[in-house]
């Protein structure tokens, strides 16, 4: 197969763009990051769960601006000009926490912080922009803490790692043209994976009399600095120009780059009366590192 570097810009451009365009920022944020079980107050706990979501995001009045054959794939404005958008989806959690004496908690979890899932499908207007695009993530993670009498609470280090592995694809309506001559269905897909290493730290002070808690988190970059995959373009050709020569009728091996974002919380808590718990969070993540 053909060889082609793809550079950093493009390889998130190709892949993200949909997903986190200024009106659907934070679009790729699924279940983030969640160390709170690292706080149970018990030796040991276990932790599991799913979370379903229905985004139901809908696209109107849709027109297709680019109605060359190539690289338009063709006018698609006698097409459908809605379309809904976004697929169901579920975020699962794992986690595991054990404590070491009095001063030690350390967890292990598995966990989505970011994904997303676009799928208008083939019969609409901007179909040569996006028929479906997926990203998922996979995180594996390992934070620990060490706590210490400080005033009438306790003050708590956090510190850990996590492994994360990212894969996702895409698919438009490269052209129109081999639907009409019988070669192909002018679809092309693109698909990537790599995976990388983040690191967190943190701190937190706590009042367990009140049920008081206060916590700053960081949780760094991951860089994909391997992302590989191909462009299959096989179902994309002609018997003519330029559809009868490379890049069309093939597969090519694509590479890049790209980064997930860091982010920093600060989470608060505090008992208000008895069995009733007040809690807020401010979080800040990264989204500028896809543009």
């Amino acid at each position: 197969m053909a060889s082609r570097r793809f550079s950093k810009g493009v390889t998130s451009l190709v892949l993200f763009s949909s997903l986190a365009s200024p009106s659907f920022a934070g679009g790729l944020e699924r279940g983030g990051y969640n160390i709170d079980q690292l706080f149970d107050t018990s030796p040991f706990s276990f932790q599991s769960g799913v979370t379903y979501v229905t985004p139901q995001r809908k696209l109107k009045d849709v027109r297709d601006t680019d109605t060359s054959t190539s690289p338009g794939g063709g006018n698609l404005n006698s097409r459908p000009n809605t379309a809904d958008d976004t697929s169901n989806y579920t975020i699962p959690y794992i986690g595991f926490k054990a404590g070491f004496g009095d001063a030690i908690d350390c967890l292990v979890d598995y966990s989505e912080p970011f994904g997303g899932h676009t799928d208008p499908g083939l019969n609409w207007a901007g179909a040569n922009n996006n028929i479906e695009t997926e990203i998922k993530t996979r995180n594996y993670g390992g934070t620990c803490s060490y706590r210490f009498d400080v005033g009438p609470g306790q003050l708590r280090f956090i510190g850990g790692a996590f492994y994360q592995e990212v894969e996702g694809f895409k698919e438009r309506l490269v052209s129109t043209v081999p639907l009409l001559v019988g070669t192909g269905n002018g679809v092309g897909r693109l698909d990537l994976e790599d995976s990388g290493w983040g690191w967190r730290a943190g701190l937190a002070y706590e009042i367990p009399e009140y049920a008081m808690r206060a916590s700053l988190v960081y949780n760094s970059r991951v860089k994909y600095d391997n992302l590989t995959g191909t462009v299959d373009l096989t179902q994309v050709t002609a018997p003519f120009a330029p559809l009868n020569g490379a890049p069309y009728g093939r597969v090519t091996d694509v590479f890049g780059s790209a980064e997930a974002p860091d982010s920093l919380e600060l989470k608060l808590q505090s008992g208000i009366a008895p069995d009733w718990l007040a809690f807020g969070s401010v979080k800040w993540t990264n989204w500028s590192v896809l543009q």
